[in-house]
């Protein structure tokens, strides 16, 4: 899946409809190794909800001094940069981050952030792989994986675990070891999985 893959993880304040990023972590591996970590502190410019700061432990103390995501969206960029993206529940990752860089006026024309490019996504493969085991929260993933993951819902600490769990999943034989291949099958596993979800959520 080339030699270079970007995770990012965030945490994220709910105020009615309105999400904003309150922490981004990326971690940049190569050859199964973490190479690059990169963490940012980030202030949504709104209180942060009491539920979601009893999931990460984020409180409006910690982010009061923190920049907006409009002043660290270039560097940001610059990060993600001929990177090849992923991230656990990506395609919900994929769109809270790019909504975020259309709301600070950035332009989505670098290639990694177009809106065509496909995101990897070890939670496809963890369904799929772990498919009799009942939770695929990425801790649990990851644990059985025997990958530490201390501190949960913090981004650097999720995207650095999601990493070396898409780096242990991709060495089973039904990961396609070429980028075009997977990301193919990848899309194909996420169809029949949104149409299962779809079923069991379905009242009888």
């Amino acid at each position: 899946a080339g030699n270079s893959v970007l995770v990012i993880e965030h945490d994220r304040g709910v105020v009615e409809a309105c999400d904003r990023v309150i922490e981004l972590g990326i971690v940049i591996g190569r050859g199964g190794e973490v190479v690059e970590r990169h963490n940012w502190m980030i202030n949504p410019g709104m209180p942060i909800p009491a539920q979601s700061r009893e999931i990460h432990g984020i409180s409006d103390e910690d982010v009061k001094d923190a920049p907006p995501f409009a002043k660290v969206a270039q560097e940001i960029i610059a990060v993600m940069k001929g990177r090849i993206p992923a991230a656990y529940n990506a395609t919900f990752d994929k769109s809270f981050v790019l909504t975020e860089l259309v709301r600070a006026n950035v332009s989505l024309s670098t290639p990694t952030l177009a809106r065509s490019v496909e995101w990897l996504d070890p939670l496809v493969w963890a369904r799929e792989i772990q498919q009799d085991e009942r939770s695929r929260a990425l801790k649990d993933v990851a644990a059985r994986l025997g990958i530490t993951l201390e501190n949960a819902h913090r981004a650097s600490e999720d995207a650095e675990a999601a990493l070396r769990v898409f780096y242990t999943l991709a060495a089973d034989s039904r990961v396609p070891r070429t980028y075009g291949a997977l990301v193919q099958e990848q899309r194909r596993l996420g169809y029949e999985q949104a149409d299962s979800r779809r079923r069991w959520q379905q009242p009888s």
